[in-house]
């Protein structure tokens, strides 16, 4: 499938890309062949196919929470460039 170089164009600055003319060239014919894939993919008969969340096994790979011991407040204040003894101070951003 041929991808417009409008198409390619309309895509770089959706990904905010300041692409060159040898970038957009090379970026259409990647972008027509991963269409084309897509539409390969299209053609195949799922209709005994159930859709999945993840093709492993697994139900829940995090670990339990469980309460620990954190980090002591003094310490976690020792390498702030600023702070208050009980908070971080931070530049004032919104007025």
């Amino acid at each position: 499938m041929a991808v417009d170089p409008a198409v390619v164009e309309h895509v770089a600055r959706l990904a905010r890309l300041d692409l060159s003319p040898a970038e957009r060239e090379r970026y259409g014919a990647q972008l027509a062949a991963i269409l084309d894939y897509v539409a390969r993919i299209g053609e195949l008969d799922l209709a005994g196919v159930e859709p999945l969340a993840s093709a492993a096994d697994r139900v829940n790979v995090f670990r339990e929470d469980e309460p620990r011991p954190s980090l002591d407040r003094a310490e976690a204040l020792r390498n702030a460039p600023g702070g208050t003894g009980e908070f971080f101070t931070v530049p004032k951003v919104v007025e």
